[in-house]
């Protein structure tokens, strides 16, 4: 059953290197098997404080997300990020299908 990363960022301190970050990671989340579900600023922040970017990936399963956060792009990415940003990352099983 698929798995999501689900990636939230709660800070931002240097746009510019999250940029470079998400011109990075982007490539090696699909070589790792991934599919963007979503990703950008929320269109409405209902509960919480953060409005900030998400991003939501698919992978096949639980391997293959934690295989693309170990892999050498996926890790060369979060060390141009570096500090400029603060993040949690989760990663959830889909939902069983409706019945």
């Amino acid at each position: 059953m698929p798995v999501y990363w689900v990636n939230t960022f709660t800070s931002i301190r240097d746009p510019e290197r999250l940029r470079l970050y998400v011109d990075l990671a982007g490539p090696a989340m699909l070589a790792g098997g991934g599919r963007f579900i979503a990703r950008g600023e929320p269109l409405a922040v209902l509960e919480g404080e953060s409005a900030l970017r998400t991003t939501i990936i698919e992978f096949p399963d639980l391997e293959a997300a934690v295989a693309a956060y170990h892999s050498d792009a996926y890790q060369q990415a979060l060390h141009t990020l570096g500090d400029a940003a603060t993040r949690e990352i989760r990663v959830i099983d889909a939902a069983p299908p409706a019945e």
